[in-house]
């Protein structure tokens, strides 16, 4: 969930308690998706000035950003940025989030390479939804890219794109860790059942006065 994000709002808290799902509050915005095995996530962490002509604002990037993984999807399925989500013709299948600080900003997708279509009841159609969405519920709005291109394919495709707009190398995660010496405190969290049942009762609250 994004970091402005209301849980009453965005989720069926009642069963979210129930099922004991985690809700990570994180430190970007944009909204929220449903993570598992099935998500595909990627991240771009630059400087302000390692993209040439992008200025360190939302919709600059958000524009760099539809470029790039319109190579990464050349001949696969009919892509496009629509609003701030990456679609297969009308269906979204990539959410994205940012944060721009004063001398870098990162620009983060969670991919839905595939899903249970189970898991997507625990959301709610968001107030302010994109209008492309046209109220459809979650099984109308969304799609697989699992049905689009291979997930090899789509791997290869965005390391291809990266080396077209950066110099790359690769580290593995354990030699990361080894390089992790700064004392770095996430501000990204996973809500207490105490903070979403709050939301509950506020919720309920707000019911009553309104009968």
């Amino acid at each position: 969930m994004g970091i402005s994000g209301k849980p009453a709002e965005l989720l069926d808290v009642k069963s979210v308690l129930q099922d004991k799902i985690p809700v990570i509050k994180r430190f970007t915005g944009g909204g929220t998706v449903i993570v598992d095995q099935g998500t595909v996530f990627v991240s771009l962490i630059c400087n302000k000035d390692a993209v040439p002509g992008v200025q360190p604002y939302p919709q600059p990037i958000m524009a760099w950003s539809s470029l790039f993984y319109d190579e990464v999807f050349h001949g696969a399925g009919d892509f496009k940025l629509r609003e701030n989500d990456y679609v297969f013709g009308s269906r979204k299948f990539g959410g994205n989030a940012q944060s721009i600080t004063k001398n870098r900003w990162i620009h983060h997708t969670s991919f839905l390479w595939d899903y249970e279509d189970a898991n997507m009841t625990y959301l709610k159609v968001p107030q302010r939804a994109p209008k492309y969405r046209q109220a459809r519920d979650h099984s109308e709005f969304i799609c697989r890219m699992k049905d689009i291109l291979p997930r090899s394919a789509f791997i290869d495709g965005t390391i291809k794109a990266a080396e077209t707009h950066f110099s790359l190398s690769s580290i593995s995660l354990e030699d990361i860790k080894y390089l992790d010496t700064t004392n770095f405190v996430p501000s990204s969290r996973i809500l207490t059942s105490k903070e979403l049942e709050a939301t509950i009762c506020a919720e309920d609250s707000l019911l009553s006065h309104s009968l």
